[in-house]
C-alpha cells in the first residue's frame, strides 16, 4: 500500500504517519529526514542537494524527487510506504506520477484553521529539559514552570499565532490544491481530525482499508 498523508501544519500528520507506519509495517518517508540521510550517506542526489544548501539556496524539486526515488527503491519500501511532507505542490505531484510511482491512496486530515492555531499557540516547551506542555490540554502544576526540572516554559517561535497563520496561508495556496489533483484520480479520502489521536487513527485506518 503506497500512501500519501496530506494535512495542514499542526493537523497531526507526523504523529499519524508514525502510527500508521507501525500498524501497516511500512516505512514513513519524511522529506526532511531522507534529505539528511542522503547528505550523510553521500549519494549522488545527496551531493547535489548539499551543493545547493551550501550555496544558501533551496533544494530544487528535481533533486528532492531524485532523493525520494532513491529512497523508494530500497527493499523496505517493496510492500509499501507513507509519504509525509511530499508532494507539497502540483508540480511535485506531477513529477511523482511521471516517475512511474503509483500511489494507491491519499489521506487528507482535515482540521479547521482556528483549531490548529489554538492547538499550536498553546504549546509551551521547557527551555532547560525540553519537556512539552499545553496551556489547555496539559498544564504544568505551576504556571510557566516545568514540572520535571523547574525550568522556564517558553513558546517556540514556530508556535506563535502569527507564524502559524503564515504557514497555514502557504499551505492553502501551495499544498491544498493537491486535494483536487488526487480527487480527480479517485485516490483522495478526507478524514476529519478528531479530539483524540486514537479516534483520528481509527478513521484513517478505515479509509486506508476501504
Amino acid at each position: 500500500m503506497n500512501l500519501i498523508l496530506l494535512g495542514a501544519p499542526g493537523a497531526g500528520k507526523g504523529t499519524q504517519a508514525e502510527i500508521i507506519s507501525d500498524r501497516l509495517q511500512i516505512p514513513t518517508i519524511s522529506t526532511g529526514n531522507i534529505i539528511r540521510e542522503a547528505l550523510k550517506s553521500g549519494t549522488e542526489m545527496g551531493l547535489k542537494a548539499k551543493a545547493f544548501m551550501e550555496a544558501g539556496q533551496l533544494v530544487p524539486d528535481e533533486v528532492v524527487i531524485g532523493i525520494i526515488k532513491e529512497r523508494l527503491a530500497k527493499d523496505d519500501c517493496q510492500k509499501g510506504f507513507i509519504l509525509d511532507g511530499f508532494p507539497r505542490t502540483i508540480p511535485q505531484a506531477e513529477a511523482l506520477d511521471k516517475m512511474g510511482i503509483v500511489i494507491d491512496k491519499v489521506i487528507d486530515i482535515e482540521v479547521k484553521d482556528e483549531a490548529i492555531v489554538k492547538r499550536m499557540s498553546g504549546r509551551r516547551v521547557c527551555e532547560k529539559c525540553g519537556a512539552s506542555y499545553h496551556m489547555e490540554y496539559k498544564k504544568p502544576a505551576v504556571d510557566g514552570v516545568c514540572d520535571r526540572c523547574a525550568g522556564t516554559l517558553v513558546q517556540r517561535k514556530d508556535d506563535h499565532p502569527d507564524t502559524v497563520n503564515a504557514r497555514l496561508e502557504v499551505y492553502h495556496k501551495e499544498t491544498e490544491p493537491l486535494k483536487d489533483y488526487y480527487a480527480k484520480q479517485e485516490k483522495l479520502s478526507v478524514v476529519e481530525g478528531q479530539a483524540t489521536i486514537e479516534d483520528t487513527t481509527a478513521l484513517i485506518l478505515k479509509a486506508v482499508e476501504a
